[in-house]
């Protein structure tokens, strides 16, 4: 029988999602994309779980497309279009998926991460590289411009630098995608499963409501005005306050004692 695509390992409070397909590269095929989709979905709703890493088998993080995939359907009577649409449709809704997970999820990334393989790095809410990683956008080489990875792109990295990597299909270095905010940490290759394991860890650690409601209200202030911004998250951080667990918490920080959290 054929190995899953989409592998699933349970560490205690941290699940690892590794893409299962190394001879592709971690292509995002439709298969793939529909696997993440579910299992993202799935761990949505799973309680016992606080953070989310996502990593590629083999070679590489992930290649982007499946484009031998993609060139099969162009003998169809409407050129592809349809199947093109259907396709970069679902790719968007899991890429939007992930910042509305209650769960963090971080990117653990080796090889390569190009086209929609570095745009599902930028959809991640975090990301640690091995050093030796590339990150690239580089649609335009073979004439197609990375506009949908050109989204999640840009809302990490700065306007110059991201249309020059859109415009030149050029790669970036690990050192360098730090230094543009597209990850957040370039470690030795040996040491990159232990490291995105200890961050999983340190989060795990945290009080699961307050990282949960953070991690929303992160991600809808940054589209508010200033003013708007700052009204909000007064409301979340007072709705936050008035937890009992987070009581708890701030008693155990003046009492200085580790808190005792029932969540």
């Amino acid at each position: 029988m054929a190995e899953p695509l989409l592998l699933r390992e349970d560490r205690d409070h941290v699940t690892v999602l590794t893409m299962n397909a190394p001879k592709s590269l971690n292509a995002l095929s439709d298969a793939m994309i529909d696997n993440l989709t579910t299992t993202l979905r799935a761990l949505a709703e799973d309680r016992t779980i606080r953070v989310i890493i996502l990593r590629g088998a083999g070679k590489a993080f992930c290649a982007g497309h499946d484009l031998k995939e993609m060139t099969a359907n162009r003998s169809t009577e409407d050129g592809g279009r349809a199947m093109f649409e259907d396709l970069f449709r679902r790719c968007s809704e899991m890429m939007m998926l992930i910042p509305t997970l209650p769960q963090p999820v971080i990117a653990e990334v080796h090889g390569i991460a190009t086209a929609a393989g570095c745009q599902l790095v930028a959809s991640c809410d975090l990301a640690v590289a091995a050093d030796t990683t590339r990150f690239g956008v580089n649609g335009v080489n073979i004439g197609l411009f990375c506009s949908t990875p050109m989204v999640a792109l840009t809302r990490n990295i700065g306007r110059k630098a991201a249309f020059e990597m859109l415009t030149t299909g050029g790669f970036v270095d690990a050192p360098r995608a730090v230094e543009l905010g597209l990850i957040n940490r370039s470690v030795p290759e040996n040491d990159l499963a232990g490291e995105t394991l200890g961050l999983a860890e340190t989060i795990a650690g945290k009080m699961t409501a307050a990282v949960k409601i953070g991690k929303r209200a992160f991600y809808d202030q940054l589209g508010l005005p200033l003013d708007k911004a700052y009204a909000h998250t007064a409301t979340v951080i007072v709705e936050n306050l008035m937890r009992p667990d987070t009581a708890e918490g701030i008693s155990a920080f003046l009492e200085k004692r580790p808190p005792d959290w029932d969540t």
